[in-house]
């Protein structure tokens, strides 16, 4: 290659690179975001916070513990985020190759004809318009980064990989809590279930005694008629029961990636779960709960990509260079049929501007769009947390109230029960009444403990812990 070519090729790739302190995008940093005030009627005076503590160590049921390393191992929306997680690792591989130089070989046999139409030679002359050429060669082609065009692409692949890392820890929080409390539920309506049942005997023994008071003239039969609808008013609840159990274990298999069936599992009242709810700041959102991180990397994504919008209102700086072996006669190949071509250039958009300029909008309102998803996104993290908050406070206010209930309606039970079968001071339609709330209440009280159990849940997972 001429030294000279080498010369101007090696001046334009230096003026390329000091050209690269040029960048027209801007850099990133995060964005100022108002976290003041995001758990509603808590002020955290603590960075502690529940979030930092492994799931293993949140649940002591070994049931429950070992349905959720079930699903963190088996679930396929897990396993989904974790393949969004390798193509983007790929992409991000294919924008760091893009600041190297491409190369690419070529091997070709050319037989070509001329036309001897028109074309008169002296007599005894021939021409031979019948060629051969052999050509093999190397070409190579590289873009210099003088706008931060590239560095931006790369950027944003890896504000996408990080992103779809925090969107796979984003499903794995949300799993755990999804499993745990259908674990809770199954454990409820088993408690519930017990409960209807035991009510049911002891409706079906009402219902001989009133029939024993009636042959003793006590009561009347309408009472004994009022005593079996009583019966059979709970007897017609255990199979909506039973369909809430079923229903609820396929949906846990679900998330197991299992087929239906049975679940193993313990007891309501042998449940322990943490009840030192640390929440620390709302600021430790952005780093805790994954789905706000997710938020964020995609608010920088699109930041990125309003970068490298910016680049193509500048030139594009290119280095083109071609060198092989080229022969008319194959016997030839490796003699004197060296060939070579380098071209630097530069190209500069000139009709195109209004592209360019649509480009840019579009980027400039993706990347609004995705800053006003972050802050939504946070404001809900705060919402939730809220919730969950209020959630388990109102449960722990109503338990001490229901026990006292419970215990008033049981004696309330055996007192009409008793003045019906002694005395004329009562008749059954109030033993009927303290029974049907007696019920009531008891269910309700299951309610009262799932509400609890689950607002742990939903606090942790608010949080953002189960990922760690």
């Amino acid at each position: 290659m001429n030294r000279s070519v080498i010369k101007y090729i090696a001046l334009f790739a230096v003026v390329a690179v000091i050209l690269q302190a040029c960048k027209v995008g801007k850099t990133y940093k995060t964005p100022d975001v108002n976290t003041a005030g995001l758990y509603r009627g808590v002020a955290a005076t603590d960075s502690a916070t529940m979030a930092t503590l492994p799931w293993q160590s949140l649940f002591a049921d070994t049931a429950l513990k070992s349905l959720i390393q079930e699903g963190i191992s088996n679930n396929l929306d897990l396993k989904s985020a974790v393949q969004r997680i390798l193509a983007a690792q790929a992409t991000l591989q294919q924008s760091k190759a893009a600041f190297l130089p491409s190369l690419s070989g070529s091997a070709n046999v050319t037989r070509s004809k001329q036309s001897q139409a028109g074309l008169n030679f002296p007599a005894g002359i021939s021409f031979n318009t019948l060629t051969t050429t052999y050509q093999a060669g190397l070409s190579t082609s590289w873009e210099a980064d003088v706008w931060g065009k590239l560095s931006s692409t790369k950027r944003a692949a890896l504000a996408n990989f990080l992103q779809s890392d925090a969107a796979k820890r984003a499903v794995q929080t949300q799993l755990i809590a999804d499993i745990a409390n259908n674990y809770f539920t199954l454990l409820a309506l088993d408690k519930q279930l017990e409960i209807t049942l035991e009510t049911l005997k002891n409706r079906i023994r009402d219902v001989e005694t009133m029939k024993q008071l009636k042959e003793g003239a006590v009561v009347t039969g309408a009472a004994v008629v009022q005593s079996e609808a009583n019966r059979y008013a709970a007897e017609v609840s255990i199979p909506d029961i039973k369909r809430s159990i079923r229903e609820t274990e396929n949906a846990l298999n679900v998330l197991l990636s299992r087929p239906p069936g049975p679940v193993s599992r313990t007891t309501l009242a042998s449940q322990n779960i943490a009840s030192d709810l640390q929440t620390g700041f709302p600021a430790q959102l952005l780093t805790n709960r994954p789905d706000v991180q997710q938020s964020e990397l995609a608010f920088r994504v699109a930041f990125e990509n309003t970068n490298v919008a910016k680049s193509y209102f500048y030139p594009q700086f290119t280095i083109t260079a071609q060198a092989g072996l080229s022969t008319l006669q194959l016997s030839d190949f490796f003699n004197k049929s060296i060939f070579y071509n380098a071209v630097a250039g530069l190209t500069q958009p000139i009709f195109n501007q209004g592209i360019n300029k649509a480009r840019l909008r579009t980027a400039q309102a993706q990347q609004q769009q995705a800053l006003n998803s972050f802050q939504k996104t946070l404001l809900v993290a705060g919402q939730e947390v809220s919730d969950a908050l209020y959630a388990h406070q109102t449960a722990i206010e109503k338990e001490d109230a229901r026990s006292k209930q419970i215990t008033a309606l049981q004696k309330s039970v055996e007192y009409t029960q008793e003045l019906l079968r002694y005395s004329s001071a009562t008749n059954y339609t109030d033993v009927l009444t303290s029974e049907q709330t007696l019920l009531s209440a008891q269910l309700s009280g299951v309610n009262d403990k799932l509400q609890e159990l689950q607002a742990v849940v939903n606090l942790y997972r608010a949080l953002g812990g189960g990922w760690r």
